[in-house]
């Protein structure tokens, strides 16, 4: 997808060049007083703005937006606000769909996290809808095993799933119409079927040679034995029946009713810890967000168990330096961005998890105090091969993106997985969906802050965000994709603030990315990791990187997938901006 939407904008730049070439040649050919006027300015294919990397417009509408990575999913959300839902049964109604058409990276085997902008009430909620890990498997029983890391796939890293309670908090909380009309337009595409877009069929292939494997998996989503393909119509009964019966008896029937029973047999029969007494037990944590102020704009995430806040501690980090000055495509600004990631992902990787077991000082973390300080360990002309955590006296003693707005003001931001792809391969007969495999991400060596222990939530790496102005709203935005996004979330604020770009442009502008920082599964940074650049970037700035130490990847690495939601209050108007490179769509009424 990478290489086509770079060969989209190469072509148009090719079809700029014929076409000023055909301009000039009919200038030499004019004849006395015939005047002919050609500019790529005045082309109707061009952005009006001359930002060569923008695809296409912002989106604006009145009464309501949505965006999301799939088109089917947007409409969805689109109809539901147009029969009087409420933004919170919109990102319902999405989500649900996307568990059904973008399978690769959702489900209701999976977690969720939210931050919903109350017009009513003027103020921020948040609700972290993340699952524990099992309380009968103890980090003693891992290790007996000979295990230095949690396995990606199969009965191990499985935790619970926390998003149906997601919905369900969110619901009673926001909620308008009922989960029956919220889920009935998914349950439709889930019996009558959807045709399988290109960018999702791709995955699917992948996702199935990994996890054909695991009893359940080929019976929901390889029939006929393959995994679908490109435009091929697809159906899941399965999920259309859990679905129906979550629509009729609520989130007690996935928690502790017929699903959660199916669930927990499930597993024992895998070899798996997840039980019905885990699953039973749950309940999703209203938490306030928190905020850090970068020039005059509030960013605001969610604290531990999400890496939220490494975005606010880079942007903190970068506050001090002038990156309007460097420049978007130029050594300067890339490197000091990288250096700002590796300063914030070392922090990451000591301090961030379930702050029920590691008492985390968010509020020392992102204090502009300790930020700045780490800015002046940022070396202008050599890239650091490794980096130490701070000391802010821490320490007492493959994932969708959606966002909705509806006509009253309301607004979510909603971020949902199933952590790995398709996740952990567990997938229950007969109920249509594969559980996460959340639990890889603990730490299987003792008495750090994201070490295993039972009952605890994993670190997360799914992060929604909002953006506020004088206690306005402003944005609501996420970027989905693994430790990208954090990355991504610090970068579409530069584009949109330092640089003065759109919202659409924010997100077409080519992307940095750095991989190889210390991770919360305890592997430590000792190369200084590398960089990659999107095909924006000119070979100027490549060679100044490497002088300056950095390693550069030809990988095309995973960018993200960007949506967000616009508004100006004082109008009242909405503007959206969907991932240019992903399927998906904005759209409002």
């Amino acid at each position: 997808m990478h290489n086509y939407s770079n060969n989209k904008m190469q072509d148009a730049q090719g079809i700029r060049n014929i076409s000023n070439n055909s301009c000039r040649q009919l200038l030499l050919g004019v004849i006395g007083s015939l005047a002919v006027f050609c500019s790529t300015g005045n082309m109707a294919m061009d952005r009006i703005t001359g930002a060569a990397f923008a695809s296409r417009s912002e989106v604006y509408a009145v009464n309501g937006m949505a965006a999301t990575s799939q088109p089917l999913a947007t409409q969805v959300a689109v109809d539901i606000l147009k029969q009087g839902g409420s933004a919170v049964d919109a990102a319902i109604a999405a989500n649900a769909m996307l568990g059904l058409v973008e399978p690769t990276g959702s489900g209701i085997g999976g977690d969720l996290f939210a931050i919903v902008w109350s017009a009513k009430e003027q103020r921020l909620y948040g609700l972290n809808a993340s699952g524990r890990s099992p309380a009968s498997l103890t980090l003693e029983m891992l290790k007996a095993k000979g295990l230095e890391h949690l396995p990606p796939y199969g009965p191990l890293p499985v935790s619970v799933p926390g998003a149906v309670d997601g919905w369900y908090e969110l619901h009673d909380k926001f909620g308008k119409l009922s989960m029956k009309d919220n889920l009935a337009p998914a349950i439709h595409y889930a019996r009558e079927g959807f045709p399988v877009s290109e960018l999702i069929a791709f995955y699917l292939a992948r996702s199935g040679d990994k996890l054909a494997k695991y009893q359940g998996f080929k019976e929901t989503y390889m029939p006929g034995g393959r995994m679908p393909a490109v435009g091929e119509l697809f159906r899941n009964p399965a999920l259309a029946n859990s679905y129906e019966k979550i629509a009729k008896g609520g989130r007690d029937v996935f928690y502790k009713g017929e699903i959660a029973r199916s669930i927990a047999a499930y597993m024992q029969q895998q070899g798996g810890y997840l039980s019905y007494e885990d699953l039973a037990s749950h309940k999703s944590e209203w938490v306030e967000p928190v905020s850090v102020n970068y020039r005059g704009y509030d960013i605001w995430e969610l604290p531990p168990n999400g890496q939220g806040i490494a975005a606010l501690q880079i942007l903190k980090t970068l506050e001090p330096f002038n990156l309007k000055a460097m420049g978007l495509d130029s050594a300067e600004y890339v490197h000091h961005f990288v250096e700002a990631k590796k300063l914030a992902f070392a922090d990451r990787a000591k301090f961030y998890a379930d702050m029920d077991f590691a008492k985390v000082s968010v509020a020392s973390l992102i204090s502009k105090e300790y930020n700045y300080a780490r800015a002046k360990l940022i070396d202008a002309d050599k890239a650091a091969a490794s980096v130490e955590p701070g000391n802010p006296n821490l320490l007492h003693g493959d994932t969708i993106y959606l966002t909705t707005a509806d006509k009253e003001g309301n607004m979510v931001s909603l971020i949902q997985s199933n952590y790995r792809g398709m996740g952990s391969g567990m997938t229950p007969p007969d109920l249509g969906f594969v559980l996460q495999d959340r639990g890889q991400l603990f730490d299987l060596t003792p008495g750090r802050a994201n070490s295993y222990a039972p009952g605890k939530r994993p670190f997360h790496t799914i992060i929604p965000a909002f953006v506020t102005k004088d206690g306005k709203p402003w944005l609501s935005f996420g970027v989905m994709g693994g430790a990208t996004q954090p990355q991504m979330h610090a970068q579409i604020m530069i584009n949109l603030i330092d640089f003065g770009l759109n919202l659409q442009e924010a997100g077409d502008a080519p992307r940095i990315l750095h991989t190889g920082s210390s991770q919360p599964t305890g592997e430590q940074m000792t190369d200084g990791g590398y960089i990659s650049l999107e095909s924006g970037f000119s070979m100027e700035t490549r060679r100044e990187l490497m002088k300056k130490g950095h390693t550069l990847s030809d990988s095309l690495g995973a960018f993200g997938g960007y949506q967000a939601i616009g508004v100006n209050v004082e109008s009242g108007v909405y503007r959206g901006a969907s991932e240019s490179r992903k399927d998906g769509q904005a759209s409002g009424y």
